[in-house]
């Protein structure tokens, strides 16, 4: 090739490239990379992003992401959303110009998911309508409405006595193995075919016990309107951490969209010792049993999120139920203390009840509801005060009867009352009752219809009660929801019932 022919041949290739170049107007697009500095467990630091943001989503090497969460002038710590075994000091961190974020959608209904969204359940890709960032602000005061709806969990004992209301936050707390989990899987159960989404968080727990969680959900029907979000033990702090921020903003979307949604986080202690472990691997200060300062502010930020939205944004409500575990009952612990000041109201499982097969092993005297009174159903308000007096006199009376020989009659009577409201408020695992069926064991109960009864027949007793619930008048069982509550004449229709019910057991006495 001779030099004018080179010469041509370079101009011509010049003159295609910027002809090209004009069409698709190439543009570089500049990219902030930093250097990992070192490496800790679940935390690393980062030097070299001069412009990062709090909480801004960086990306390692691996397609590992962490989050910027101790900015300080010279390094930036961040926290892993993952394993850090493949990470080494000097490796290249991208900022990502995004904070952390969640899929969030209708598909998700039925599956078990990671806290970055990642499938869990071998059922294929997450497919989603949007992500949405698992920090997002509460909604504001003068957006919500009060708590009036109740959110019925079909445990005779909570529904009766310490009543939920959608939009309301109630903790569930006692020591381990008595039984927390249970009650908010009852609770999930018992929303089948009441148009209530909800969603289950597990933080930190053991793969074998979130596999009997989906494994109970699935058997009774409840994951069709479920969704699983899960960290187990050996997972990073730093998935530990987020998990509940994310389940949240998967239930926001659908309170949003004018939906009932009931989210229950199993359990807040792991994620305040998650967050403890990052702290203090960050060389924050440690406070109160080596927890930081702002361990109130996780939790606070976390659980305003939950409330009942006014009618003009739609009316949904979100209502949560944080689990924590104490230790040796100690219930005026760091984490316990604060959890209970933020909550509307708590649910104390007491072991000595759970040794003695009182099941569910609540203890009404710790226990209490600050809104769900309002929320209750009328026709409740008619029992649960005689419930609760009759039942607060027999467990002063029974410590007082083990140190006294001669008991005048009423004193009996208020015993054998007691002992058989005590029996009648014991409750099977995954059988939760409805309203009508509890009203009516409760009405009779209350009437003094179970009174001459033998403990041992209880449950017989209590089974045919409510099985002869089914046969009331419809307008009966339409009242039981009404906002005036039963009515005399519904009432002695449910006694007339209950007599008819009972008559074969009382005989056998």
């Amino acid at each position: 090739m001779g030099a004018t022919d080179y010469k041509s041949l370079v101009n011509d290739t010049f003159n295609e490239l910027a002809k090209h170049t004009k069409d698709h107007e190439f543009k570089l697009a500049p990219k902030e990379v930093g250097r990992v500095t070192s490496v800790s467990a679940g935390v690393v630091k980062v030097s070299g992003l001069p412009n990062v943001g709090y909480e801004e989503l960086l990306k390692f090497p691996g397609n590992l992401y962490g989050i910027a969460f101790s900015i300080e002038e010279d390094e930036i710590g961040t926290i892993l959303l993952g394993e850090d075994s493949d990470l080494n000091a000097g490796d290249l961190v991208e900022r990502t110009n995004r904070v952390m974020d969640v899929p969030v959608g209708k598909a998700l209904l039925g599956r078990v998911i990671g806290p970055l969204g990642q499938p869990m359940d071998e059922k294929g890709a997450i497919s989603y309508e949007k992500r949405l960032p698992i920090e997002r602000s509460a909604t504001p005061i003068m957006d919500r409405s009060g708590v009036s709806i109740p959110l019925q969990t079909g445990i005779k004992v909570i529904d009766a006595l310490i009543p939920i209301g959608r939009g309301q936050r109630e903790l569930i707390l006692g020591d381990r193995q008595t039984g927390k989990t249970a009650i908010a899987l009852d609770t999930i159960v018992n929303q089948k075919d009441k148009d209530v989404i909800c969603v289950y968080c597990a933080i930190g727990q053991r793969a074998s016990a979130v596999a009997k969680v989906v494994a109970d959900l699935k058997e009774n029907g409840a994951m069709e309107y479920t969704i699983v979000m899960v960290t187990e033990g050996n997972d990073s702090p730093g998935l530990q951490y987020i998990a509940p921020y994310a389940a949240t903003s998967i239930a926001e979307y659908f309170m949003q969209k004018g939906k009932d949604v009931l989210i229950v986080y199993d359990d807040l202690t792991n994620h305040a010792r998650a967050y403890r472990e990052l702290s203090l691997l960050l060389k924050r200060p440690p406070g109160r049993e080596a927890f930081p300062g702002d361990i109130f502010y996780i939790h606070s930020r976390l659980l305003e999120r939950s409330t009942h939205l006014s009618d003009e944004l739609g009316g949904g409500s979100l209502t949560a139920l944080p689990i924590i575990e104490t230790e040796a009952q100690n219930i005026s612990a760091y984490i316990p203390t604060n959890l209970i000041s933020i909550t509307d109201g708590q649910i104390y499982l007491s072991p000595k009840q759970f040794e003695l097969g009182i099941l569910p092993a609540v203890e009404v005297g710790k226990s209490v509801s600050r809104v769900g009174g309002k929320a209750q159903l009328p026709a409740y308000r008619a029992i649960a005060g005689d419930l609760k007096l009759g039942f607060s006199q027999f467990e002063e009376l029974e410590t007082f009867a083990r140190f006294g020989s001669h008991l005048d009659e009423e004193t009996k009577s208020v015993i054998e009352h007691g002992k058989r409201i005590r029996e009648i408020l014991k409750q099977n695992e995954l059988q939760p009752l409805s309203a009508l069926e509890q009203i009516g064991v409760l009405l009779a109960l209350t009437n003094g219809l179970f009174d001459t009864i033998l403990l041992e027949k209880m449950r017989e007793a209590e089974a045919a009660v409510i099985k002869s619930m089914a046969a009331l008048p419809e307008a009966v069982q339409k009242s039981l929801y009404s906002s005036k509550g039963i009515e005399d004449t519904g009432q002695e229709s449910i006694l007339t019932a209950a007599k008819i019910a009972l008559k074969e057991f009382q005989k056998a006495e």
